[in-house]
């Protein structure tokens, strides 16, 4: 049933159906066409309970239909990455909808809670209620860290270069916070002040964009710039995987590679080449110290000295102290030597390239030994400085977390480098959020990120945010790029404060709870005082 009741209650359950259908429509590859308002029949379910649980129940169905039409794409990787039949795939998605994001309704279950609590009045009920969703969907636990801000900048409005000042989760902030004052212009929607409400809101949005094309306009002339060639190989996930178990393909993957940098090359023959980029593990080898005479390294050292190309290339190295195998990324030089130190990825997919609690609990891998073991690196700590590029090294998904990319900037990094291997999530939905989230740390910190994956999408953004040519999906594919940069690009305002916003909001909800606390024993008082009046 869409509506029942409880007592004399009508309960209105398409609301939080409602909530979840304009959220899950407005996120990549969708545009954000009801961002602002999403929450809103959420909130107003929300206000009309009197018992906890149809709160928390209406939070779930929000965030279960967000996710099934936003995050479809989980289903195809359960499918490809852990090889269940599509039934289990999908009944794996129906699972992650109802779990992948509960931050909506542990929202609702501590705004109720906390008005039941302190009797807060309804103009600060629905400023805790904006807040409190605000904070738990910053601090959510996903594997998958999006958020609401990301969606401007997949659809390429202009408000998004504000994110060189709050960043992308900042910018995720004031979307939710938008929700609040359209919740107020419905309510009031056949009141005059309901209109200027939502004019206001329609005025303050236009401006926000006239700004963000103001600090496009106003950014620095780059003073430098290169010339990479992205290669992005195709190469089937069985092919990857049975090279990586030693069952196979590695010569031929190798081959594959080699051959399209070659046509690359011959293409682009009257181009100048400052380096070449290879995916995640795209050389299904071990490179670095102690595997230089190897037979693979050595091929791969001849093929690049003999065509005098410099190589950024996702393969496989061996951490010093415990001996396993990390995913990494080296720069070899026009002579097809290591230039070390070269990078391990630190942020490790989790059932992908690590068992959770295995360390604890080494039993577990007995039941898992498909998945791989492997060491974690040192953490942002480490570029590629080399012929005066100072590159930032990123595998995958570190991309998706600011303060990664926040201290490869503040180690002078000129241009972001990021590795990434998406061919597990089929070519719907996972490749154009994955891609807009790891470009958006080129716009927090005005540098450009160069982005070559195995299946696509691979692509360059400059400074500016903007996004050049993109590859296309689950083909051979080859692209020259000429990337203007800044040689020393100054830190961007959300560099120097990156903690600001998360202090404000979290400042921001003790003031409101500082001032509910002091208002409750005051309205006590005035009907205490009321009582006596009438004795």
């Amino acid at each position: 049933m869409i509506n029942n009741t409880s007592g004399n209650v009508v309960i209105r359950w398409y609301l939080p159906i409602l909530s979840g259908i304009f959220i899950g429509t407005s996120y990549i590859p969708f545009p954000p066409w009801a961002s602002l308002f999403g929450f809103v029949p959420l909130w107003l379910f929300w206000h009309q309970q009197t018992q906890l649980k149809n709160v928390f129940l209406g939070g779930v169905i929000t965030a279960f239909v967000f996710t099934l039409i936003g995050f479809n794409w989980v289903t195809y990787t359960l499918h490809e990455f852990a090889h269940l039949p599509w039934v289990f795939a999908g009944v794996g998605m129906l699972v992650y909808g109802l779990v992948g994001h509960l931050f909506v309704a542990v929202a609702g279950m501590l705004w109720f809670l906390g008005r039941q609590k302190f009797h807060w009045s309804k103009r600060l009920s629905l400023w805790m209620m904006a807040l409190i969703t605000i904070l738990c969907e910053a601090n959510s636990v996903t594997v998958f860290d999006w958020n609401f801000g990301y969606t401007w900048y997949g659809a390429n409005i202009p408000v998004y270069q504000w994110a060189e000042f709050v960043g992308f989760s900042g910018l995720s902030a004031a979307t939710l916070l938008c929700n609040l004052p359209l919740y107020l212009a419905w309510e009031k929607r056949k009141e005059r002040s309901g209109k200027i409400i939502f004019a206001s809101v329609l005025v303050g949005f236009i401006l926000l964009n006239l700004g963000g094309l103001g600090l496009k306009a106003r950014l620095p002339e780059p003073d430098a710039k290169l010339n990479a060639l992205l290669i992005q190989a195709s190469i089937p996930n069985s092919e990857k995987m049975a090279a990586e178990l030693g069952e196979g393909y590695t010569q031929e993957i190798i081959r594959r590679i080699m051959a399209l940098t070659d046509e690359a090359i011959q293409q682009h023959k009257d181009s100048k080449i400052d380096f070449a980029m290879w995916p995640e593990t795209a050389f299904p080898a071990l490179l670095g110290e102690g595997f230089r005479y190897k037979e693979l390294p050595v091929l791969l050292s001849q093929f690049l000295s003999e065509r005098q190309l410099p190589l950024v290339t996702g393969a496989f190295g061996v951490d010093k102290k415990s001996r396993l195998i990390t995913n990494s990324l080296f720069l070899l030089d026009d002579q097809g030597e290591v230039i070390e130190p070269h990078y391990s990825k630190t942020i490790l997919l989790a059932f992908g390239e690590y068992i959770p609690f295995a360390d604890t609990f080494p039993v577990i891998r007995q039941f898992l030994p498909q998945i791989g073991q492997y060491a974690r690196g040192p953490g942002p700590t480490v570029l590629f400085d080399w012929k005066g590029f100072k590159m930032g090294p990123q595998i995958c998904y570190e991309s998706l977390f600011p303060k990664f990319s926040r201290d490869l900037a503040n180690l002078g990094a000129q241009f972001i480098v990021n590795a990434t291997n998406d061919s597990w999530y089929g070519t719907w939905q996972e490749p154009y959020q994955h891609m807009y989230m790891t470009l958006a740390r080129g716009v927090e910190f005005r540098r450009p990120v160069l982005r070559a994956t195995n299946t696509g999408i691979s692509t360059v953004s400059l400074a500016s945010g903007e996004v050049l040519e993109q590859s296309p999906m689950q083909q051979a594919w080859t692209g020259l790029y000429e990337v203007p940069y800044v040689k020393n690009p100054q830190a961007t305002f959300y560099q120097e404060w990156f903690w600001l916003i998360p202090c404000l909001l979290w400042g921001s909800l003790a003031l409101l709870l500082i001032i509910g606390a002091y208002r409750k024993p005051m309205s006590i008082q005035t009907d205490q005082g009321l009582q006596d009046e009438n004795k």
